[in-house]
């Protein structure tokens, strides 16, 4: 492509992005805003099939039918965002085998909040809480992404993580007016997470080496800080419901700035859980890699079908396309 044509392809992207409307998969879009879709739509997609485990392991625990079937549900919700996640990915020309490969060799990361482990079925409620509620102010703004799939993706999983937050915070006041032991449940977990949760916004502004970038396409609309100021302002007022504290000596209503001052979380941990020394990130790997081996039957099953009905489809029809579709050398095959 001549060096004029790709100076107007663009100007062309630009102003379609400075005039806050789409880009769609057939649009041109530089290679860099590309990669960096594919590098956070798969984070984004495999923090979702992550994210099932620490809930997942709950549900044949659960302590009533009502919250098994809530448990449930959620836990399906995950792996349907997941899907849809994966599907957007796909729009820009990756595969989500390779993605899923990238993810189990430890080649792509997913979020640090999913190392950690939920020990007591009060996480249940505070991940519903905290974590889902730290996702919904992290993933609201990319409904107006500036990639059309992305962005439609997301209207339907922030409808579907509000209900979470819900779920979440509706166990834990309900765990509150209980006994003592499951009001001090209710405070261990909510110390535990708390900290981990404010480092799901990712690192401060001035060390996210993606964000100015991401900004000046519309991929992300607010700044790391931004949204972490913005759940905790969130969430101080809902813990003051619950009664409970939040773990920071340091938490305080700054009047001159109209928001809560806190402490600095430990970047050094975050750090490290991110490199694979968390609590749980090698239990995470092992069992999605696990899931994975032991899945490929039904993938190479569906496939095989998948081939089997286009030849029939091609016989039907008349046009040849049988011999063409049950070939392992046709590449289309396999589609």
């Amino acid at each position: 492509m001549h060096a004029q044509d790709t100076t107007a392809l663009e100007a062309g992207f630009q102003a379609t992005v400075a005039a806050d409307q789409r880009i769609e998969p057939r649009d041109w879009m530089p290679d860099a805003y590309r990669a960096s879709l594919i590098r956070q739509i798969a984070q984004h997609a495999h923090s979702e099939i992550i994210g099932m485990q620490p809930e997942g392991n709950w549900i044949l625990r659960a302590p009533s039918l009502r919250r098994k079937a809530i448990l449930l549900a959620k836990v399906q919700d995950e792996a349907g965002h997941g899907l849809y996640l994966y599907a957007a990915a796909e729009t820009l020309g990756v595969d989500r085998e390779e993605l899923t490969e990238k993810l189990i060799g430890s080649r792509q990361k997913y979020s640090s909040i999913f190392n950690y482990p939920a020990l007591s079925f009060a996480d249940i409620g505070v991940i519903g809480w905290l974590v889902d509620g730290a996702a919904i102010c992290n993933q609201v703004p990319l409904c107006r992404c500036s990639y059309g799939p992305y962005a439609r993706a997301m209207i339907r999983i922030c409808k579907e993580e509000s209900f979470h937050q819900r779920q979440g915070y509706e166990l834990l006041l309900s765990m509150v007016k209980g006994t003592d032991a499951q009001r001090l449940m209710v405070q261990e977990s909510v110390d535990r997470w708390w900290w981990p949760s404010l480092m799901m916004f990712g690192p401060p502004d001035g060390d996210s080496p993606n964000t100015l970038q991401s900004m000046e396409w519309g991929i992300k609309r607010h700044t790391n800080d931004e949204l972490r100021q913005r759940f905790v302002d969130m969430a101080v007022p809902q813990a003051e419901v619950l009664g409970v504290t939040l773990p920071d000596p340091d938490l305080r209503w700054n009047p001159e700035r109209g928001s809560y001052d806190y402490g600095e979380p430990d970047w050094a941990e975050f750090k490290a859980v991110l490199k694979g020394s968390g609590p749980c990130n090698s239990e995470r790997l092992a069992r999605r890699r696990r899931a994975h081996e032991n899945g490929a039957w039904v993938r190479e099953a569906a496939m095989a079908y998948a081939a089997k009905q286009a030849g029939r489809a091609g016989q039907a029809d008349g046009t040849g396309q049988a011999d063409r579709a049950l070939d392992p050398a046709n590449e289309e095959a396999t589609v």
